[in-house]
């Protein structure tokens, strides 16, 4: 769970208020009324209640979005306690507003899984969340739950396909669809499926994913419009049959009941930030399993009525930034103006060598260290054709020797800087930042984006040039099942997929206790997972695994609802 302290204003007895206890004491304004003041008709505007609602495909103008600016949001390699950068995200969205400019911003929604794990809420903190972040947190509209329905839905019918063929030559010797669930459970990683005898199904391995690692989440996160979804969907590879064809949700010819069931999921969810500004919160991919972005349609929502858009990429630069570019964006046609990477003095001195509880005291020697770190982040972004922004995300407990030090060193760099108070202070904390997201976009154009590697490009081209130039491995290894799956891939045709690598994401590397720069590594290529429908190659790196297990305090003991009051959503 990431908690601050305020060390500026907005206290009581010197302690900050916690987020619940702060998003309660804003007033909202009707969902309705966020919509026009940003030039979205009432009438189009679909409420879930009176604070949350949905908004047609309908409007998302292309011709608009040209004219707008897209800034993203990445970070650092995070702590396990993260860096804020949802915070980040919303509060220089906030300082955008404040100095004038029409600014929007379009984030994930948050994961059960997490929430009830080791997060607690996801959703921002102190004076720069987006709101009502109780529902934003927990079922909001639904949409989590229709991604979790619709995948289960193709599970239960192929699992009937079989059951039904079970003796006949039309049916499958290979299946690639397990299960999803929106919570942590290691329990269900693997399991063995149909015992009982004949009448329960066939008995077969298979187990579940999170909610947001499914490819429906990633289908739904990409697709551009209902049509688009409805080909995707048809297009999941299940498995193959008893003479080697590949066997798609198409096969099944349930593409189209699959596609009602997530007919409103795939509209934008519009809210609104602690400031009462609109924001935009779809989808929930991870960044460490997947490709870690929101959808599509709400960024080109956002860009249709927001000058400014504002959007982030899930944990460190290295992961949801890639992705963010090598996939989102080729895809989507998108282009950052600009790209804002946010630290922490916590988080250098991690990257510094101090150990992980004792980072929150003074330790110049580990901070500078930690700026190795940093200096890669940088280095990858601009591999990639971006300007950069360093934002240095103030906790408490941080100096002002140290944030000197970090300021001075971006400079030696050529690298914009500026600290920010988000959390404590809302807009106002994020006034510099905006200022100078603003004055480098107009004073520097960007360059055009560049991308890690090309379509035409091998599989093995791709993983290699992601892993040599954005990790800075030596090596890339394969297993016999990973090289099995390269060659079903060039026999399916589709090596021009962008890839999408599965790797922790607490390091470059994919030992997670590697900090700082690790150097010198091999990465091992343990699986690699065919998303036909979405478009993309999961690539499955180390001992990550797409099914997380809760911490030893899950933060589900302190959740609790007192007096009709949601609490622990911290």
């Amino acid at each position: 769970m990431l908690f601050f302290v305020a060390y500026k204003k907005n206290t009581k007895f010197g302690i900050m208020k916690t987020d619940i206890e702060i998003a309660r004491e804003v007033e909202l304004h009707k969902i309705k009324d966020v919509a026009e003041k940003i030039g979205i008709p009432r009438a189009d505007v679909q409420n879930y209640g009176r604070y949350m609602a949905k908004v047609p495909l309908k409007l998302i103008n292309e011709d608009e979005i040209k004219k707008h600016k897209l800034i993203l949001v990445t970070a650092i390699t995070p702590t396990k306690a993260g860096i804020g950068k949802t915070t980040v995200s919303i509060g220089l969205t906030l300082g955008l507003n404040r100095i004038g400019k029409k600014a929007i911003v379009a984030l994930r929604e948050p994961s059960l899984g997490p929430c009830f794990g080791m997060k607690g809420g996801a959703a921002g903190g102190g004076y720069s969340q987006v709101l009502p972040m109780e529902n934003i947190n927990l079922h909001f509209t639904g949409d989590f739950h229709a991604v979790t329905s619709a995948h289960n839905m193709i599970t239960a019918l192929l699992d009937n396909y079989i059951y039904q063929n079970r003796v006949s030559c039309e049916g499958l010797k290979e299946i690639k669809w397990k299960r999803v669930l929106d919570v942590n459970d290691r329990s269900l990683r693997h399991l063995v499926s149909g015992l009982g005898g004949s009448a329960n199904g066939v008995p077969q391995e298979t187990g579940f994913d999170i909610t947001p690692a499914s490819e429906i989440m990633a289908i739904l996160c990409l697709a551009s419009d209902v049509d688009d979804l409805k080909r995707r969907v048809g297009d999941i590879l299940l498995g193959y049959t008893n003479d080697d064809r590949p066997f798609t949700v198409n096969d099944l010819g349930i593409a189209g009941a699959i596609t009602v069931l997530l007919k409103d999921a795939l509209l934008p969810n519009l809210v609104q930030t602690t400031e009462n500004t609109a924001a935009f919160v779809h989808g929930g991919p991870f960044a460490n399993i997947a490709h870690g972005c929101n959808s599509v349609v709400a960024t080109k929502m956002a860009l249709t009525f927001g000058d400014y858009v504002v959007t982030e990429a899930g944990f460190g630069a290295d992961l949801g930034a890639e992705k963010f570019f090598d996939i989102k964006c080729r895809k989507a046609g998108l282009e950052p103006k600009l790209t804002v990477l946010v630290a922490t003095a916590q988080s250098l001195k991690m990257h510094g060598g101090v150990p992980e509880d004792r980072i929150k005291e003074p330790n110049m020697e580990g901070l500078v260290n930690g700026l190795a770190n940093l200096d890669k982040h940088i280095d990858n972004l601009k591999k990639f054709g971006q300007e950069v922004i360093v934002t240095f995300n103030r906790f408490a407990a941080d100096t002002d020797e140290e944030i000197n030090k970090v300021a001075g060193h971006c400079k030696e760099r050529g690298v914009g800087f500026v600290e920010n108070t988000v959390f404590a202070d809302g807009g106002d904390g994020g006034i510099n930042l905006a200022k100078l997201v603003v004055e480098t976009i107009e004073k520097k154009p960007s360059a055009s984006l560049k991308y890690m590697y090309d379509d035409a490009d091998s599989i093995r081209d791709k993983i290699k040039k992601v892993a040599e130039n954005i990790y800075g491995a030596t090596s890339v290894v394969y297993t016999t099942l990973a090289d099995k799956k390269l060659k079903q891939i060039a026999g399916l045709g589709i090596a021009h997929y962008p890839i999408c690598i599965a790797k922790t994401q607490y390091s470059f590397s994919s030992d997670p206790k590697a900090y700082g720069v690790a150097k010198d590594f091999e990465l091992k290529v343990r699986d690699i997972i065919i998303n036909n429908g979405a478009g993309m190659i999961v690539v499955i790196m180390g001992e990550i695994m797409r099914m997380p297990g809760l911490p030893k305090e899950p933060q589900a003991k302190y959740i609790d609802i007192v007096n009709g009051m949601v609490e622990g959503l911290s």
